[in-house]
């Protein structure tokens, strides 16, 4: 089972991810840890990333995409993915879309944990006390989510169409959400 889920930062896209990883027994394809570890790296690539998140940017869709190829077409990943963070942008879901028919792969589930702003920010700032993250600071989830909700639209607008697309209120407490989840996995 492949599955989508997205939402904006601080949304609980993550807690949701690992538990549908431990679940089906899937592997969690994250590009905020994918991004990470390039700027763990120090490579050119993790510089440039460094850059536009301090910026409230969205990094470049050529990155992102490049990374994602390469877990998609992993024999051992197959029909097992969870998607927790992409796509981001019409192009990114166009390209995935593309990606897996080229590997003969489906999305199973699309899930959209939709969260107000003033959620996220309080949200954000408990986890930023926690895990001390340098994208949490107040001025950047500020720009993050605005420009989360600027970029995802068409994105929404583009899965919306699909009937295995599913929008569960973000802002309910987790194991609510998890429940949800598990109605929409267990039909």
């Amino acid at each position: 089972m492949n599955i989508i889920l997205f939402g904006p930062p601080g949304a609980g896209k993550g807690t949701q991810s690992k538990y549908l990883v431990k679940k089906l027994n899937a592997f969690q394809i994250s590009t905020g840890d994918l991004l990470r570890e390039e700027i763990k790296k120090n490579s050119d690539i993790g510089k440039a990333i460094t850059n536009d998140m301090k910026n409230g940017k969205f990094i470049s869709d050529d990155i992102v995409n490049k990374l994602i190829e390469n877990l998609i077409f992993d024999p051992q990943k197959k029909n097992k993915l969870i998607f927790d963070g992409y796509p981001r942008s019409l192009s990114q879901a166009k390209n995935l879309n593309m990606l897996l028919e080229n590997s003969n792969q489906t999305i199973d589930l699309i899930l959209f944990l939709k969260v107000d702003k003033e959620t996220i920010l309080k949200r954000l700032e408990k986890r930023k006390s926690i895990e001390d993250r340098s994208d949490d600071d107040y001025v950047t989830i500020v720009r993050r989510y605005e420009k989360y909700m600027e970029t995802t639209q068409p994105v929404l607008n583009f899965y919306s169409e699909n009937p295995n697309f599913k929008e569960i209120d973000g802002a309910l407490e987790i194991e609510e959400i998890t429940r949800k989840i598990d109605t929409f996995i267990n039909v």
